[in-house]
């Protein structure tokens, strides 16, 4: 454990672009999965999906 905080001590600087990465990815999959509820529903461009067509985005 000591050596895991001596590393991120020495490499702080490098460690900001894989971690800020990871929490840009983690906040779009949820803003996705928020806005998945509200597909096809906007009151703009709402209309009744025909059988079997897909939704416009996924």
């Amino acid at each position: 454990m000591v050596n895991v905080l001596a590393f991120a001590r020495e490499h702080w600087a490098q460690l900001f672009l894989p971690a800020g990465f990871l929490l840009g990815w983690y906040l779009d999959k949820l803003q996705d999965q928020k806005l998945t509820t509200y597909r096809n529903k906007s009151l703009l461009y709402g209309r009744e999906l025909k059988p079997g067509e897909e939704v416009t985005w996924k």
